[in-house]
């Protein structure tokens, strides 16, 4: 499937990226499906802006995955979501013999999502998971995708009432471990949606650790 107007848009048509889409589908809601292929296509295009030179594959895996650790599956697991996604797609890269490196890719890319300033400077794969959430979520860049290309992206995977609808996804994956908050950007969204929420301070942590000078 490639996006009308941006060639380089494209799905890789193979067993592994089709057996990834059905197992998100089957395990998350059409809010997450949708933002996850709108995830991979925004990444790729970015990074052919870019001029990157990514695998396509590992991309998806990585797109798709990224929130997967959302599920209510993993609400008690006491990590942070980002590693519990990432852990199941190591599991399943792991399934279908994918190389250890590609593996370490796509783990690396759904871990780091959530902590900017850091991805763009790693390999492609993971450069661009974070792009294409940063672009769907919070309109980095907006104006390096066209209209026409961003007007076809979702019309194909549409996002009614997306920023509320995310922002209640976020809470809901993330409430029952605030202390993963701590030091990253999902405190916020626990501060604004959770009565009684108080954030980790790093200063408070510093001071009123054992240390006894």
């Amino acid at each position: 499937m490639t996006i009308t107007g941006a060639t380089e848009a494209q799905l890789p048509d193979t067993a592994l990226a089709r057996e990834a889409t059905q197992l998100v589908r089957d395990t998350t809601s059409d809010l997450i499906y949708h933002h996850s292929r709108r995830v991979f296509f925004f990444g790729s295009l970015q990074g052919h802006r870019r001029g990157l030179r990514f695998d396509p594959e590992l991309l998806y895996v990585g797109a798709m995955f990224h929130d997967l650790g959302l599920g209510e599956e993993f609400r008690g697991s006491g990590r942070r979501f980002e590693v519990d996604g990432a852990d199941e797609a190591r599991k399943f890269l792991q399934a279908h013999d994918v190389p250890a490196d590609g593996i370490r890719r796509v783990w690396t890319a759904i871990a780091l999502h959530t902590t900017p300033g850091i991805p763009e400077f790693m390999e492609p794969e993971v450069a661009l998971v974070t792009a294409g959430v940063e672009y769907d979520v919070l309109g980095i860049d907006y104006d390096t995708i066209s209209d026409e290309e961003r007007t076809a992206i979702v019309s194909l995977h549409p996002r009614p009432d997306f920023k509320r609808q995310i922002l209640a996804a976020f809470t809901e994956g993330i409430r029952p471990k605030p202390e993963t908050t701590f030091g990253n950007v999902k405190a916020d969204v626990l501060e604004r949606y959770v009565p009684g929420f108080e954030r980790g301070n790093f200063v408070d942590t510093i001071l009123g650790s054992p240390w006894n000078e």
